[in-house]
């Protein structure tokens, strides 16, 4: 699979990381150069400097042909647009984004985006863990969500 992943904190260096682990080919993108010193040596993926919503980094990066796009910048905003710019402009068969407002991730799954909101994921994992001694799956918390929200 050929992923780009746009943002590389904590959690896109984590995830390209693994990606990279087990196979894939893994391009991640930042605005910061030293953001990629989180990836470690062993990551021999490509790293592209620049603005996300550069449709010319995004074709350095290789847009045209990736199967994969993650956006999980610091900020809503960007993810969406370059999740949107993603899906819709390049065509990308699989995209997926982080949106840390619960309201706004559920307004753009009901548009389509695949959308993954840590707080509701983590609220509702300690609360079971807490009440239930249980884990659920990530739908099971975007899904409560919407049910609280009607």
């Amino acid at each position: 699979m050929n992923v780009i992943i746009l943002g590389c904190g904590r959690v896109g260096c984590t995830l390209a990381r693994r990606l990279y682990h087990d196979g894939h080919n893994v391009t991640v993108i930042d605005l910061l150069p030293e953001a990629f010193r989180r990836l470690g040596p062993k990551f021999k993926g490509q790293r592209v400097v620049g603005n996300g919503l550069d449709q010319d980094v995004l074709k350095r990066a290789g847009i045209e042909s990736c199967d994969v796009f993650v956006s999980v910048t610091q900020g809503d905003n960007r993810n969406i647009m370059t999740a949107q710019i993603a899906r819709e402009v390049y065509k990308v068969p699989r995209v997926v984004t982080r949106i840390n407002d619960p309201i706004r991730a559920e307004a753009y799954r009901q548009m389509g985006l695949v959308t993954i909101c840590a707080p509701t994921i983590v609220s509702g994992l300690i609360r079971d863990f807490l009440t239930e001694d249980r884990w659920a799956v990530e739908h099971d918390y975007n899904r409560e969500y919407i049910d609280m929200n009607l």
